[in-house]
Formats: structure tokens, sequence, C-alpha cells
């Protein structure tokens, strides 16, 4: 296989900075399943799109190379004739050297020379950043471009809706980049080399999920036994410690190897095969003092903000269960005075709130506080309130079926087995914040039935979540008092 065949991508060279077999997998295996972008994954990429969209309008009065994606000679044409015509900004400009096909976000002609300003949705300058823009540097240069200036255009968390005129940040990385940007010559011939042999081999690491996941981690991970001293709580790179010492399994551990107690906990439950329960459950339990309310949110965080008061990527609770009262936005107008009222009347006599992991609940009525400024001070009491059903578990009872994680989709099943997410349309809080954002922003998308059936979904996941706390605090009790 040629270089010139290989075809090169920069999305394919920054997979082979991460793991050259990922790379072979992705050039010679292009319609592999994991390759397909699941539901998550799709709506990352058209944030970035519309962030990157977004961006242009900061830096005006360029020539849009809009072509089709594939049509990368098409592409390469038409931005070498927007540079002879002499365009002071080019948006999606397109260069091809060597093996490797790459396109600008925007290449800026200024007074100091050409500028490549590559647009992220992050809200910072991220390492992984670095080598993505040098690279572009390093294509231009062989494509016989002086490139000057390197910049990140990033979000901005100060930006504050409606003034969106600093939504974006730009920093210069000119010089944190020139490392990454002086490797790429090296790195392309070798990752051309590898691609034409057969498939490397490559010992499994950290690297299989840094900086991104690994599409392909199925092929490459063996697979491991129930209770594998990877799922201790917390472990980290402890569990590769013990697994190098000869132990496999939770079950292969003795009690002279040192755990912390939460892992001990998690040990003993384990090896006995049923619930560990601490004696100072009974007395964590008195916080929730009676009449309790079970509050649950679901939020949406849009990068670009679109209601006064929001950040980018600001978490706006739109829909709520609080037990039996259950609210939904019916539309993209601001949710938070209609929730408020309505989450204000449902907690209105509870002197409890309890939640799973408060910080969430107590962070989403602490911004709507903020933002309402009628409502604040019976807000800030609610939050008040609150107390949270994560630590009692986490620091007072174990479920073998927990598999080291305390999330509310671990806990419930195992103590709860009634309450399964698995058989949910909508089974996690990722993909309700998706469909919220679908429901309420892409009404296009979505015939009159469909919205109907999303709402049904959505509001069932949401008031499973609050009734599973319900259900959860009686769980509790019981074992406080067996």
């Amino acid at each position: 296989m040629s270089s010139k065949s290989i075809g090169l991508s920069k999305s394919r060279v920054l997979a082979g900075l991460q793991c050259h077999k990922r790379l072979w997998w992705t050039v010679h295996e292009p319609t592999a399943p994991e390759l397909l972008p699941d539901e998550l994954t799709q709506a990352h990429f058209d944030d970035g799109t519309r962030v990157g969209e977004a961006a242009r309008a900061y830096v005006p009065g360029g020539v849009l190379i809009d072509l089709p994606h594939r049509a990368y000679e098409e592409r390469v044409t038409a931005t070498r004739k927007a540079m002879i015509r002499g365009a002071r900004v080019i948006y999606e400009a397109a260069f091809r050297a060597d093996s490797v096909f790459v396109s600008v976000d925007i290449l800026e002609r200024t007074a100091a020379g050409l500028g490549i300003v590559e647009v992220k949705s992050t809200t910072r300058v991220k390492e992984q950043h670095l080598p993505d823009i040098a690279l572009q540097a390093h294509v231009l240069g062989r494509a016989g471009l002086d490139i000057a200036r390197l910049e990140i255009m990033h979000l901005n968390r100060a930006c504050v809706h409606p003034d969106l005129s600093d939504l974006f940040v730009r920093e210069e990385v000119t010089e944190p980049a020139r490392r990454a940007r002086e490797t790429m010559p090296r790195v392309v011939d070798e990752q051309c080399a590898m691609l034409a042999g057969p498939l490397p081999t490559v010992a499994v690491g950290d690297h299989c999920r840094a900086p991104y996941e690994c599409p392909f981690m199925s092929r490459c991970w063996p697979a491991r036994p129930p209770h594998h001293v990877s799922t201790l709580y917390s472990a980290g790179r402890r569990a590769l410690l013990l697994e190098e010492q000869g132990y496999a399994t939770i079950h292969d551990l003795p009690d002279d190897v040192p755990l912390k107690a939460i892992q001990d906990r998690q040990r003993r439950a384990v090896q006995s095969g049923r619930v560990v329960v601490e004696e100072g459950l009974r007395a964590a339990l008195e916080a929730f003092k009676t009449p309790v309310a079970f509050l649950d949110f679901e939020t949406i965080g849009l990068p670009i903000p679109v209601w006064n008061g929001c950040h980018p990527y600001d978490p706006v609770p739109v829909q709520f269960s609080c037990h039996v009262q259950e609210w939904l936005a019916d539309d993209s107008a601001d949710p938070r005075p209609a929730l408020a009222e309505r989450l204000l009347e449902a907690c209105e006599t509870a002197r409890t709130i309890a939640t799973y992991n408060a910080i969430f609940e107590r962070g989403c009525l602490e911004r709507m506080a903020e933002a309402l400024p009628a409502h604040a001070q019976r807000l800030r009491r609610l939050a008040e309130r609150i107390v949270d059903l994560l630590p009692v578990v986490r620091n007072h009872v174990y479920h073998p079926e927990f598999v080291g994680s305390f999330s509310l989709k671990s806990v419930l099943p195992a103590l709860v087995p009634e309450l399964r997410y698995d058989a949910l349309a909508v089974a996690d809080g990722a993909t309700a914040s998706l469909e919220l954002e679908r429901l309420l922003f892409q009404e296009r998308e979505l015939d009159a039935e469909a919205r109907v059936r999303l709402r049904e979904d959505l509001l069932c996941y949401c008031g499973q979540d609050s009734w599973g706390l319900v259900k959860l605090l009686e769980c509790l009790r019981h074992l406080a008092r067996s």
C-alpha cells in the first residue's frame, strides 16, 4: 500500500498518536461497527459543528469552502483559488501535503502573517489540542505556506447570555505547540510505514482511555472474571499492583492485604456473598426527617447559552420529579420560572428533600435562585433542606452487585431489584439530557406522536429516579432495623 493510497487525515493521525493499532484498524476496516458513533458521541460531534459555525461570526468577512466533506480535491482547489484572490479569512480551508489531508477551521491573514485558528467546543485549551493544531501547521508548511501564529479559540465560561459578544476566547499556542509541530514529519512517516504492514502489536495500557477511549477496546482487553480487582471502589493504579502481585479477583484478597474502609467493606460483601451493613446506618438515617420529598432533576447543558444568565455548559434544569409530582418543559422557552413555581409547590410541606448526589441538585437550585430573584429566597431555603442519600449508602452499605460503583444505576437495582433501568427507553442521565435537547430544540425532527412518546419516556425515567429514592430509603431503614 502506497502512502498516497492510505489517505491520512487529521483525525486518523491523532488516532495513531494514541495507538498505532487503533489507526491500523481505522484505515484498514473503515466500516468496522466500532467506528459508528453512538447517539451521545454524535451529539458531541454536532455540538462541535455548531460551535465551529458560530465562531465564524467572531472572525468575520471570510470565505467559506462550502463543499461536501469527501470532496477532498475540490476543497483543496477552492481553497487555493480563494488564497490567490487574496481572501483575508477562509473558513474550512483545505490542504493536502504528502499523505495527509487537513481542514482548517479558520485561516486568517494578518499583518504578522498567516495564522491558524482551531475552534474547540471546550472551555479551555487542553493538552490534546496541541498535536491537533501542530499537524495542521505541518501540512500547511509542506504545502508551501509560512504559518506565523497558532491559536485555539474556545468557549468562554465567563460569557453570560444574552450578551454573547465574549462567547469565545482566543489563546495563542504557537510556542506550546512547537515541539509537537517539530515531531510531525517523523510521526507521519512512522504511521505511513506502519499502515503499509501487518497489524502492529501494541500492549494495552493507560493510552487505551486517554485522551479518548478507544473504540476498539473490546478487541484488545481480555474478558475479566466477575469481581476482578479492577472493580475495587476507587482503586486506580492499585488494581494493577494487586494484579501484578497475583490477585485476580476480590475473592483472592486475604484479610492481611490492607484496603481502604469502603474497599474492605466491598471485600467482605463479595467474599460472603451478602449485603454488608455498618452499625452507623441507623444514626445516619435520622437526618431524613418526615415528611420527606424525593427530588431528581434532569438538565440540559448547551455549549452556546440561550437563556438569560446562563454560561456555556451551565446544567439548566428542564425537568424534575418530586415523588408523585412531575414537570417537563414544553418548548424551548426558558423553563426555569415555571419549573421553580411547580417545584416550590411540590416541596412546600417537606422537612427534608432527599436526593442522590446532592451537589448536583443544590447546584441546580443555586443557579435558579440567581436567575430568578423573585424565587431566590425560597429556592435557597429548599437547598438548605436537602439531605444526600449517596454518602449514607457509600459509608454504611455494600451489596456485591454494586461492582465498585455507588451510582444510583448500580445501587438501586441491587437493593431494590424490581426497579431496573435496562427496560426503559431512556435509561441514563446523559441520554436523558440528549433527548431533552432534542425534544425542546429540534421540533422539526419529531412528529406529534413521536413527541408524545418521547415525553412519556423522559417522565418515566425521571419518575423512576425519584421513586427509586423512596424505595431506597425504605430499604435502608429496613437494613438499619435488621
